[in-house]
């Protein structure tokens, strides 16, 4: 094997090792775990202390008078994890909203760090009333035939 060959053999290890080491860095600290309520209540020591998104429902809302504290139950298949979450929440955080938190669960609940909350029932059409119309006539965004 020539000089020229091992150059450029070693070279490529080196920057492979490099970039590997580089990317296992980068997704090591920000990679999450993306679990629905009952996958971590099936296995709660499994979670403790990692990063996680958890997927369920929200209910039982409480906030702490005068702060951004709130606390309240995820809740799927009939799975329950008590939850936490300091900040402002979307305007569509309400009961039975379909919520995805990010953060760390404890053996006290799941402790959100980021939230994410949809009412799939805001997009859902509205039924056909009595006098055969849609209800959604005249909505903001809404075509009127």
């Amino acid at each position: 094997m020539s000089h020229k060959a091992v150059k450029i053999g070693l070279t490529s290890v080196v920057l492979a090792l490099a970039f590997g080491g580089l990317l296992y860095s980068t997704l090591g600290e920000s990679a999450q775990y993306y679990k629905h309520v009952e996958e971590v209540t099936s296995q709660p020591d499994a979670w403790y202390g990692k990063p996680l998104q958890i997927h369920g429902f929200a209910r039982d809302i409480r906030r702490k008078r005068d702060s951004l504290d709130y606390s309240f139950e995820m809740h799927s298949k009939g799975q329950v994890v008590r939850a936490t979450y300091t900040g402002i929440v979307p305007d569509t955080f309400k009961n039975e909203s379909e919520v995805v938190l990010s953060g760390t669960l404890t053996a006290d609940g799941f402790h959100a760090t980021g939230m994410t909350a949809k009412c799939p029932s805001k997009y859902e059409p509205q039924a056909v009333g009595a006098a055969g119309t849609s209800g959604t006539a005249g909505a903001p965004g809404t075509p009127s035939y």
